[in-house]
């Protein structure tokens, strides 16, 4: 299922085959929350324009609308957004997590109140299990606390022990209803080094189909994020696919490379395009200052996006600055190619050997902003 092809050092390039397709490693997952990217980009586009290899979607979310017995009747995520590849969903966790104010947590599994209608929602391993059933999704993530950074050692151990017993229950229920759905588990323990190396010890001794780490860019810097990946890496599988949840930017997804992650997912390249924030190949413009008023350029010059070749700088500045939604879309289509074909070009990197000058070449520019 998961095929080394190069390494440098921790830095891997791999192959994870899947029932629905088989994704070249290191790769971003693109985020569709509800089974649609936030500024009207579609599965087409995903498949034709973006160079996508994943579709992330978020089970809380489609739980609570359109309904997942919903999604699962109309034949499943692939069947019902259009999108003929990939698709992973969340377990509800981290949403969990965002509604604290809303919520009770206990061992069976969590009481909070829908963002939608306010309604009583109750969810725990099976209910996650079986939402992620209906929702068809090639790879379901198991059902976990997802606590705050800083947080203290003592909840953050007894919200890691709860979550390896969920993960438990989430393996049973997930072979009895979906065996053919792969089911990653999700690595916690703050930021604490011995919390996170024992509960990563436990669940590889489970053997499921990949790994994540969670809990992370929630809070603390991003030095100690890298520290905890550092720290985690020597004690995963090394012949299971590694995912690095909710990071980041361009230089978070390298760092993360390089320390030996293998699967990203993130908002922040459709969030900051609908604010105008995009990403180029010498750093990220604001396309809100009016420098770009007269400016003819292309996004990035380096780019070759459909939007990149086709519109300037200029128009793209008067289309959201007009509140024309055409600007969502073009922005977060640029974006997104942004971040999937860095992919590509770390993959090649990885394939050459030159990593390590692909990373020394990159690092400091592209998180800048210019």
């Amino acid at each position: 299922m998961f095929r080394l092809l190069a390494q440098d050092h921790t830095a891997r390039r791999a192959e994870f085959a899947t029932p629905h397709g088989t994704v070249q490693t290191p790769a971003f997952m693109n985020v569709a929350t509800c089974g649609a990217i936030k500024g009207g980009v579609s599965a087409l586009d995903m498949r034709e324009l973006l160079h996508a290899q994943i579709m992330l979607c978020n089970t809380y979310h489609l739980h609570v609308r359109p309904g997942d017995e919903l999604v699962r009747d109309m034949g499943g995520l692939r069947k019902f957004t259009g999108w003929p590849g990939v698709t992973l969903t969340d377990s509800g966790g981290f949403q969990v997590f965002s509604l604290a104010k809303l919520r009770n947590i206990a061992e069976e599994g969590v009481t909070f109140a829908s963002h939608v209608s306010g309604a009583r929602i109750f969810m725990g391993p099976e209910e996650s299990m079986r939402i992620q059933a209906n929702l068809g999704s090639t790879i379901a993530m198991a059902f976990d606390e997802c606590v705050e950074n800083p947080a203290p050692y003592d909840y953050a151990k007894q919200a890691c022990d709860r979550t390896y017993r969920w993960l438990v229950r989430c393996k049973e229920e997930h072979k009895r209803i979906a065996p053919e759905q792969l089911l990653f588990g999700i690595n916690q323990g703050c930021t604490f080094d011995d919390l996170r190396i024992g509960h990563m010890r436990q669940i590889r001794e489970l053997d499921l189909d990949g790994y994540a780490i969670g809990g992370l860019a929630v809070g603390e810097p991003k030095e100690e994020m890298y520290r905890i990946i550092a720290a985690v890496e020597p004690h995963m599988p090394r012949e299971k696919p590694r995912y690095l949840m909710g990071v980041g930017t361009p230089g978070n997804i390298l760092e993360g490379v390089r320390l030996g992650i293998d699967l990203f997912d993130c908002v922040m390249p459709s969030r900051n395009a609908r604010h105008g924030h995009l990403n180029t190949k010498a750093g990220i413009i604001n396309l809100n200052n009016a420098k770009y008023a007269r400016d003819d350029m292309p996004i990035d010059p380096a780019c070759d996006c459909r939007v990149c070749r086709n519109h300037s700088r200029a128009y793209l500045r008067h289309l959201l600055k007009a509140g024309e939604t055409l600007a969502l879309r073009l922005c977060v289509m640029h974006n997104l190619y942004f971040y999937n074909t860095l992919m590509e070009e770390i993959r090649a990197a990885l394939e050459a050997g030159r990593f390590e000058e692909f990373y020394r070449a990159n690092m400091e520019i592209l998180d800048e902003r210019i």
